[in-house]
């Protein structure tokens, strides 16, 4: 589950739930160019370096841009900064979701049901900023973790894990719903990806990335094609998980 709360993983459980067609995440600007000039159809492009749109892209990394009217069936090519390197670095993982605030109680169930009869842990890893841990991303992952608490209390947390889970609730400021929502936003506007959105102008980006449970949408990397699609509906299982926390690999 990779985690990229301000703002790549809110961004393209966004898309999806607008209806794109499908996310096709790449690591550099240049592939972004070079994928896009191979579909007959004309894709979007959208992503961000430092905090800014691309030059020449259609869309940046705002979720408050990717709008059904913008995005409804079309695919988007989309490169970020930390978030798409995240996705890059764990290729070899057995499924990759994304999770975030915003569709944390769907991706955790998700995770779960995807792991049931396994002999494997659900692994969270925070994109961080450049390489460093973020704060931003630690909460997006206790908030997961808090969902997956809360249905499942007899899973297994490891230590990395339980000091997210701590640190979502704190974050929450000890309120539930509308009321942990403004506390969390802010919260994140002083965390590392949080400061520089604001120092860009994009502070109404926090509320929204913040807005808990507001997306029902799962994105899965689908390995054949390249690209990020909304996971079907799966039955779930309830056995005993143990999920782990992480820094980009």
């Amino acid at each position: 589950m990779v985690i990229d709360v301000i703002r790549a993983s809110t961004t393209i459980t966004t898309a999806l739930s607008h209806d794109a067609e499908a996310v096709y995440p790449v690591e550099t600007v240049d592939e972004a160019r070079a994928l896009s000039d191979t579909f007959e159809t004309v894709p979007l492009l959208g992503g961000e370096r430092g905090g800014v749109r691309i030059d020449g892209f259609n869309l940046g990394n705002s979720p408050r841009e990717y709008t059904p009217a913008e995005v409804r069936h079309r695919r988007i090519v989309f490169t970020t900064t930390n978030g798409t390197a995240a996705i890059a670095a764990c290729r070899e993982a057995a499924e990759i979701l994304i999770g975030g605030l915003v569709n944390r109680s769907a991706v955790a169930t998700a995770a779960r049901t995807m792991a049931a009869g396994h002999e494997t842990a659900v692994h969270l890893v925070c994109a961080g900023v450049e390489r460093q841990t973020a704060d931003e991303d630690t909460i997006g992952a206790g908030g997961i973790l808090d969902a997956a608490a809360s249905r499942w209390p007899g899973d297994r947390f490891d230590e990395a894990a339980i000091a997210a889970l701590r640190r979502f609730r704190e974050a929450c400021g000890g309120h539930q719903d509308a009321a942990a929502v403004g506390s969390l936003t802010t919260t994140l506007a002083d965390t590392p990806g949080g400061r520089r959105i604001v120092a860009l102008g994009m502070r109404e980006d926090l509320a929204v990335v913040a807005a808990l449970d507001s997306l029902q949408i799962v994105p899965v990397f689908e390995r054949t094609s390249g690209r990020l699609l909304p996971l079907p509906d799966r039955a779930v299982m309830d056995p005993t998980q143990l999920l782990r926390l992480h820094s980009r690999p």
